[in-house]
């Protein structure tokens, strides 16, 4: 058998990197995301933000809050676009329940990390999350740094 395909780099449409920032990450998923053709449309275009977005459970179904999709100029005249409109997740239904039950635990909520081309369908991977304190944040920042500075310092080693 051949080799197997590796993916192209081009494959990520929007990124939450304030959710790194401000969260200790403690699980991810991966969803599906029920869309309208305009929405896939300005997908494919990169028109796509994820800032202050979060996932609500509500009547055993997931759905994406806050995310913005801009309509393009070019899409269709007879749908009606509404850029801020809450998008339904497709999860399993054990998925949801574990989603559910660790958001109802305080100081958890569930965000957004990314959206991404998995072939021919856009997912979302979310992620259960903690607050982080501010002297957390510093020391994330002390770590990069740090990193930084010793891969700085290897290279001048060569």
């Amino acid at each position: 058998m051949g080799k197997k395909k590796q993916q192209p780099s081009g494959n990520l449409i929007a990124q939450n990197r304030k959710a790194r920032h401000e969260y200790h990450i403690e699980e991810t998923f991966e969803a599906g995301l029920a869309l309208a053709g305009w929405e896939v449309k300005s997908l494919r275009a990169g028109k796509a933000q994820l800032t202050d977005t979060y996932i609500l459970v509500r009547r055993g179904e997931a759905w994406l809050l806050g995310s913005h999709f801009t309509p393009l100029s070019t899409a269709s005249t007879h749908a009606i676009a509404e850029p801020d409109r809450t998008r339904k997740l497709l999860l399993h239904k054990k998925e949801i329940a574990k989603i559910f039950s660790r958001t109802q635990d305080k100081g958890h909520t569930c965000v957004p990390l990314r959206l991404y081309w998995k072939k021919h369908m856009v997912k979302c991977e979310l992620a259960l999350v903690t607050g982080k304190q501010k002297h957390d944040k510093r020391e994330t920042e002390k770590r990069r740094d740090w990193e930084r500075q010793k891969a700085r310092v290897m290279r001048e080693q060569r």
